[in-house]
């Protein structure tokens, strides 16, 4: 093999597909000579040839021509592939392959995976926390303790790690009860805070110009006697 030769492969243009692809075509429901069909699509469109017959796709791969055509009607029929109209510089139509819809149904697929992953962390996290009530308690959680959390989650959108900080401001200040868990919850949302950082400095601000005052009290307050929770009556113990 001769230098000019060897120079000639280092020049070729580079064959190039998203990793993406490669990764998840299998579970996108794509066979392994589907998969190699559509490369090869590809590796034609960089050469210039945008609508490559079955016999030319058969030249490069191990199966026929009449089971490339087969392979391209089921990939067209599932939608990894579609033939366009291309018009050049003089007006003509042609027609050509486009994988277009092949990279929209991976972007789809990681997405969903993806919002999957996080609704997964974020029940792991959530049920970490009703956990953590339990322990500190140290008994189960009713029912309405429960939907309390759940509301603080859903409804006042309290980050589980804001929560969690608040149930240890109850517990050192001995104050173990839901009501002064909201209360808590209810101030540091008032005033801004919005991470575990901002409660330990405003806690620290507070005890500092107020060193004799419970800051978390709710007879401190002016609408104290007002209902946190609309939909949760305090002096009940339950809903409204």
């Amino acid at each position: 093999m001769n230098n000019e030769f060897m120079l000639q492969l280092y020049m070729d243009d580079p064959f190039t597909i998203p990793s993406s692809v490669i990764k998840c075509y299998g579970e996108l429901g794509i066979s392994e000579q589907q998969f190699m069909l559509l490369m090869h699509i590809r590796q034609f469109s960089q050469e210039g040839n945008y609508f490559p017959t079955p016999f030319e796709l058969q030249e490069r791969m191990t199966i026929d021509e009449l089971q490339c055509a087969n392979e391209l009607k089921e990939l067209l029929m599932k939608g990894f592939l579609a033939i366009e109209e291309k018009q050049d510089e003089d007006g003509r139509l042609s027609e050509s392959f486009s994988l277009k819809p092949l990279f929209e149904k991976v972007t789809m697929y990681l997405a969903g995976k993806s919002i999957d992953k996080d609704k997964q962390s974020k029940q792991v996290e959530e049920g970490r926390l009703f956990r953590r009530f339990e322990e500190e308690f140290s008994r189960p959680l009713s029912p309405m303790e429960m939907e309390m959390i759940s509301m603080w989650l859903d409804d006042d959108t309290h980050a589980p790690e804001i929560i969690e900080a608040a149930l240890r401001e109850a517990v050192v200040s001995s104050k173990m009860n839901f009501r002064y868990i909201d209360r808590i919850l209810f101030e540091w949302k008032k005033n801004g805070v919005r991470s575990v950082q901002q409660a330990r400095e405003h806690g620290e601000r507070i005890r500092r110009n107020q060193p004799n005052k419970n800051m978390f009290e709710p007879a401190a307050v002016n609408d104290s006697n007002k209902p946190r929770h609309p939909r949760y009556n305090w002096l009940q113990g339950g809903k409204r």
